[in-house]
């Protein structure tokens, strides 16, 4: 068992004078879920078509399961399944017979119980063609193909765009279920409130560097804190105009600060001025990534 199932090093792609990415060093263990967050245009498409070969490296290197992605890409990809960002399908084949397709290039364990079981979950009507579906049906059909082998590692991109809220529960659903049967994830999405339901981990890509590698539970704390502090009597308008802390909202009793320091400080001007009530408001994932993003970018989120 390699130390890594996907690992990079150095891995650079340059588009004549347009860099794809640089310098990415990205180590993913067996069995975790990893997400890979970037604005569009920061380099995640690109360094998963560098992992699955579609696209070659102008410098570094990149593994899947401990093989070279180019040298030994064929073997390495037959643990894989993928689901592309941009979706290409048969558009005269009924769905099944996409289906069968795909599994007769897949390993044994991509059988018919498999496909249908899976598009049974996902309200996927199999007899129909490909170009009579709806951009959402269409998306089931490249979730199904991505799962319905079993892969050792599933690289997802935007695995639940153009889905319904009921169908994008389904879909987190299978991601925990295959990592629990012990499959690697590398989930990359824009709805980051499913990244932070599901991943382990998360790596933020910005202009084609890796910015950041952190556990998610560990990014939404250090960031800094949030809090609704309550009175007895309205504060004065100074009270917290401290630096490192942020009135964000206020009413007639009421503040709500962002705390990035001096929680000492702060604290004890709430004591002095007659707190009655403390609340701690997680911060979210999106919020940690608008805040990593944010710098040196000037002011253009996702």
């Amino acid at each position: 068992m390699p130390d890594y199932v996907i690992e990079t090093k150095g891995l650079t792609v340059t588009y004549g004078r347009h860099r794809g990415i640089v310098n990415v060093d990205l180590r993913v263990e067996p069995g975790e879920v990893f997400g890979f967050l970037g604005p569009n245009g920061a380099g995640k498409t690109t360094t998963q078509r560098v992992l699955l070969d579609i696209i070659r490296p102008t410098a570094g290197e990149a593994r899947l399961f401990g093989l070279d992605c180019q040298k030994e890409g064929v073997q390495a990809r037959r643990r894989v399944g993928y689901l592309p960002g941009e979706l290409a399908l048969y558009r005269n084949m009924r769905v099944s017979q996409y289906f069968e397709m795909y599994a007769s290039l897949q390993q044994a364990n991509a059988g018919r119980a498999a496909w249908q079981t899976l598009a049974a979950r996902l309200d996927l009507d199999p007899s129909r063609r490909i170009r009579q579906l709806s951009r959402g049906n269409k998306q089931k059909v490249g979730i199904v193909a991505a799962f319905m082998s079993k892969p050792d590692l599933l690289i997802l991109d935007e695995p639940t765009s153009g889905l319904d809220p009921l169908m994008q529960q389904t879909v987190m659903e299978l991601v925990r279920e295959a990592n629990t049967a012990g499959a690697t994830v590398f989930f990359s999405s824009h709805i980051l409130s499913e990244v932070q339901a599901v991943c382990d981990r998360v790596g933020i890509i910005r202009d084609g560097a890796l910015v950041a590698t952190e556990q998610v539970k560990e990014m939404t704390h250090q960031q800094f804190k949030r809090m609704r502090l309550s009175f007895a009597a309205p504060p004065p308008a100074d009270a917290f105009a401290l630096e490192g802390v942020e009135v964000t909202e206020r009413d007639e009793r009421s503040v709500t600060l962002k705390v990035q320091s001096q929680m000492g400080q702060v604290l004890a001007q709430a004591v002095a001025l007659g707190i009655t009530d403390i609340e701690t408001i997680p911060v979210t994932l999106e919020e940690t990534f608008l805040a990593f993003y944010g710098k040196g970018n000037g002011g253009h989120h996702v």
